[in-house]
């Protein structure tokens, strides 16, 4: 049966509406977790002086790209973005696999926000952007009352979120403290033929950091209950598309 725009409407003013944002449990996501490097160990001198600067490198390399994968009951939520660690902001696009479920998405400390599907509030299949730099011009053009707003809650995509906005400083980090917090080099890894180095962020923590040769942040994935897992994948690179501030020209989410 075709949904009505008053019930359209309707969901969009629900706070947890679209499923991606509002899933509250989720089932397991198969990544794999494979590392080469002999097991868990103390982090060398220059492991802990460039994990210290992996915090300025995310900052300096500002605005970049990410894709986050948060999990969904039965499926994957995936967003492809450009986040301003400076700003602590972030603009792009996300996809369930459901057409009815996807749309640009903006974020920040506070919460996040999705536009509505189409003007007239029906629902309907939305175009995917040809690049993350054109799901970002899509939002600047549209209207800030465009905007459905809510805070965080405790949804996986919802705690994904928040994390991109927490790997960036404009300092490093102290590198004796780093040595003396417990955390472990756990293994080396390959993503796109580069190697890195995997850091947990303390012990058996459930949080770990994809570190380069330079300490720039590649990948981080935390280790949610019930096996669900989360990734944010971070492309290293500036990119001149600047967030946009329409989704947020009328207060914060």
């Amino acid at each position: 049966m075709r949904t009505t725009p008053a019930r359209v409407r309707a969901r969009l003013r629900s706070p947890w509406t679209w499923a991606a944002l509002a899933a509250v449990t989720a089932v397991g996501v198969a990544l794999p977790f494979l590392l080469a490097g002999g097991g868990p160990r103390p982090l060398s001198a220059d492991e802990a002086r460039r994990l210290a600067l992996t915090p300025l490198r995310a900052y300096q390399d500002s605005p970049a790209e990410v894709t986050v994968r948060a999990p969904l009951p039965g499926g994957t939520a995936v967003v492809r973005a450009v986040v301003d660690e400076r700003r602590r902001r972030g603009v792009g696009w996300f996809d369930t696999g459901d057409a009815a479920e996807r749309g640009l998405l903006a974020w920040d400390g506070a919460g996040l926000a999705v536009a509505r599907p189409r003007a007239d509030g029906t629902v309907g299949p939305l175009a995917r952007p040809a690049s993350t730099a054109e799901a970002v011009r899509d939002a600047a053009r549209l209207r800030p009352t465009a905007w459905i707003r809510r805070r965080y809650g405790p949804a996986s995509l919802d705690t994904a979120l928040r994390l991109t906005l927490s790997l960036a400083a404009d300092r490093p980090d102290d590198a004796r403290r780093i040595a003396r917090s417990g955390r472990r080099h756990l293994g080396t890894d390959r993503i796109d033929g580069r190697r890195y180095d995997v850091v947990s962020s303390a012990g058996d923590a459930p949080l770990r950091y994809w570190i380069d040769g330079a300490g720039r942040l590649r990948r981080v994935r935390e280790d949610l209950d019930d096996d669900r897992t989360i990734v944010v994948d971070v492309t290293g690179e500036r990119v001149p598309t600047a967030v946009p501030e329409g989704p947020w020209a009328r207060g914060r989410p």
